[in-house]
């Protein structure tokens, strides 16, 4: 779906909850403006009507057909809409990295509207490590729209946190031995921790989860990890870009200098620099630093060495 067709989606429900017989004329407003952009959505086909008479209402104006033109009206005169109801527009958008430029950059005039204006009015992003320089790309002055806060590992009291708790709550402990075995061996990642507690989890036949539960958990999450996490990220390479990926992964995570990637390619630098550039819109790697492409999950060198490694 493009990024119109999902802002249709996720905000029709709230909008429709807010429209009451009395809603503010502020409200209305944006309730109009919304219906022209839903209208535009080709998702959001039939389902547009909020309940209320927007027929002499002013507003609208949001079916341009151009996203930054209508998106920056639509967020303008929902904000104002939802402070009249002490409330506020709110876009949170997960694996932002899969959004278009045209999109990034329209989302970037949010923000910067919503600065200028003192709207009440917030936009925040998760992705990859890559999406900073997306933003970037989209505009040369996003690192002053976004605060930037990077979140890769887990420390080990947060990892030990993200495994207790949710168990407690369903009245199950985690033995001391096998706490520090998944958490040592997720090494912080959140998803891992998920994967291998869920497994962990599944074994255990009684409270507490124990070692041996830790240890059959992990490696039956770490096998289904491999069929589909780390998997799926293989097969969007091709042929050559699957060799960079090999040539990367004697490296482990920690990054490779394009230099050796090229040397042990057999190639220069110039060369490689294509699969590079494709590995890196495909959110497979990413530039960590200058000359350096890193990995853009954890573990992705090991799981070359154990399934397709040479």
């Amino acid at each position: 779906k493009g990024l119109r067709n999902m802002l249709t989606d996720g905000l029709h429900a709230p909008l429709v909850d807010m429209a009451k017989p009395r809603t503010g004329t502020r409200l209305l407003k944006g309730l109009k403006t919304a219906s022209t952009f839903f209208r535009a959505s080709m998702s959001a086909e039939g389902t547009w009507v909020f309940g209320v008479d927007l027929s002499d209402v002013s507003g609208g104006g949001a079916d341009t057909g151009l996203l930054e033109t209508d998106l920056t009206k639509l967020a303008l005169d929902l904000s104002e809409g939802a402070r009249e109801q002490g409330a506020g527009l709110a876009i949170l958008i997960d694996e932002a990295q899969d959004l278009t430029l045209d999109e990034l950059t329209a989302l970037c005039a949010i923000v910067h509207l919503a600065s200028q204006r003192q709207l009440a009015c917030v936009v925040a992003l998760a992705g990859l490590p890559s999406l900073p320089r997306m933003l970037a790309e989209a505009k040369s002055y996003s690192e002053r729209l976004f605060r930037f806060d990077r979140i890769e590992h887990l420390d080990r009291g947060l990892s030990e946190k993200a495994i207790v708790e949710p168990a407690e709550n369903e009245g199950v402990s985690w033995d001391n031995d096998a706490l520090a075995y998944v958490v040592a061996e997720s090494a912080g990642y959140p998803y891992f921790l998920q994967q291998f507690g869920q497994s962990a989890w599944n074994e255990a036949e009684s409270s507490p989860i124990r070692l041996t539960d830790a240890r059959v958990g992990t490696s039956e999450g770490r096998r289904i990890l491999d069929a589909g996490f780390f998997r799926s990220r293989w097969d969007r390479a091709t042929t050559a870009e699957q060799k960079y990926l090999r040539a990367m992964s004697e490296d482990g995570d920690r990054g490779t200098l394009s230099r050796d990637l090229a040397t042990r390619l057999g190639r220069n630098v110039q060369s490689i620099g294509p699969s590079r550039a494709n590995l890196i819109s495909k959110g497979l790697v990413y530039a960590s630093d200058h000359g350096v492409v890193s990995f853009t999950v954890p573990g992705m060198a090991a799981f070359i060495a154990r399934e397709v490694g040479e």
